[in-house]
């Protein structure tokens, strides 16, 4: 099962005060940076004036025999991680999010989910924090299970405020918070392509002439710091070629120019190379600075052409692009790539690990400074082994995460020398 808790540090959208479950409602997506649809959210209450803090996500079981256990383990998370963060909470809110199948209404939706909203406040209520309100939110309006007054929340529920114009909103605008559209929406630009089965099929069969020809030389150990350098400088490459075309446009747009950008052997080879645990940690260091837009293009790209057979290989780009994300600062974004990673792999470790950080809300400074230190140590080692300086002097310049030594007026390349290993 995987959650997401939002960080608990004050904000500007904090210091609203929120009086009615309409204002709940429309304020939710503010609250998360994104729309969270077939999504149960809870949100901690700290003080007497009932104060934000940890957020908790997880998507609807689409079982209601899961419900119970999954709403015991929730109401348990989002209180033991309140403790350990800030306090213990005063309060609960609980959203239900998801919107109608064929055939359904919005009201229908209430209805249908209404045992696990009960089932989430009877958890909440034996760990002696109450559940203040408890809405469902679909197809466009509200319900509330806690008030029962028809006047403020009539039986066929309540539109939702136009976008824009919340109290939240306006808040939101001034302190410069973006809602990135719906989860589904950011789910896509990683997900696997399905444009048409010819692009799918020549993918696929790309994948597997990289499989024949890198994994014997991975597994067999001869040639894995080659495969781990001929792969971290065709990301290289990628990222000079994605930062000459900057992004514009939609999303679908803009992706699609991005999967243009890379051919089916190059995708093949990097998405095979980064199996490799060293050649990944190596990849994590593009993750600040001027490369870091790139880094996430290119990320989300290489995630996007795990097609068919090999979409279990998704989960070192996708933990890629959650890293680049969570350094820079988007959170939603990784969170977002974060969770798919583990639903594509739950044992996948650096994700577990990096997820369970956003959740804690470390500084990705610690793990910035810990892969600074790997590329200095890596780059002191190379100079030690290094030749004399020419009597010309010639500075030999920074060196890359691919292992290319940058130097004025040249692409000469050196290939680090690293331990290496494998896994997750």
């Amino acid at each position: 099962m995987t959650q997401h808790i939002e960080p608990s540090q004050p904000s500007a959208i904090d210091q609203i005060t929120l009086r009615s479950p309409a204002e709940l409602a429309d304020a939710l997506p503010y609250l998360m940076g994104f729309h969270p649809d077939d999504s149960v959210v809870l949100v901690a209450l700290h003080g007497d004036r009932g104060r934000f803090g940890a957020r908790l996500r997880l998507g609807i079981p689409s079982s209601p025999g899961e419900w119970p256990d999954v709403a015991g383990q929730l109401a348990e998370c989002l209180v033991s991680g309140s403790e350990k963060r800030l306090s213990r909470p005063e309060g609960i809110i609980v959203f239900l999010c998801q919107d109608p199948e064929p055939g359904e209404n919005g009201q229908d939706v209430m209805e249908r989910l209404r045992p696990l909203a009960q089932q989430l406040r009877t958890a909440c209520g034996e760990l002696d924090v109450p559940v203040l309100e408890a809405l469902c939110i679909s197809d466009g309006r509200f319900w509330s299970y806690c008030c029962p007054d028809v006047r403020c929340c009539p039986a066929e529920g309540t539109p939702l405020a136009l976008p824009g114009t919340s109290v939240m909103a306006a808040a939101a605008t001034y302190a410069g918070i973006q809602v990135r559209g719906s989860l589904r929406d950011m789910e896509a630009r990683l997900a696997p392509l399905t444009a048409s089965e010819p692009v799918v099929a020549a993918q696929e069969e790309a994948l597997d002439a990289a499989t024949a020809e890198l994994v014997p030389r991975i597994l067999g150990g001869v040639d894995r710091e080659t495969v781990c350098g001929e792969t971290l400088g065709l990301v290289q490459r990628l990222l000079d070629r994605f930062a000459d075309s900057p992004a514009s446009g939609s999303h679908p747009e803009a992706d699609a120019r991005d999967d243009a950008l890379v051919t089916d052997a190059e995708a093949a080879a990097i998405i095979l190379g980064l199996q490799d645990r060293t050649t990944r940690d190596r990849a994590a260091e593009w993750m600040e600075g001027p490369e870091a837009e790139a880094a996430l293009r290119v990320w989300r790209a290489i995630a996007r052409r795990c097609v068919g057979a090999y979409g279990d290989h998704a989960a070192a780009p996708l933990t890629l692009a959650g890293w680049v994300a969570m350094s820079t600062g988007d959170e939603p974004a990784a969170r977002v790539a974060l969770g798919m990673a583990l639903r594509t792999d739950p044992d996948y470790l650096f994700a577990k690990l990096l997820h369970q950080g956003a959740n804690e809300g470390l500084d990705p400074e610690l793990l910035r400074r810990c892969l600074r230190q790997e590329r200095a140590g890596r780059e002191a080692g190379r100079r030690d082994r290094m030749p004399p300086r020419s009597p010309s002097g010639r500075p030999r310049g920074r060196t890359r995460p691919d292992g290319h030594a940058v130097r004025s007026g040249t692409s000469g390349r050196r290939t680090g020398q690293r331990r290496t290993g494998s896994g997750s």
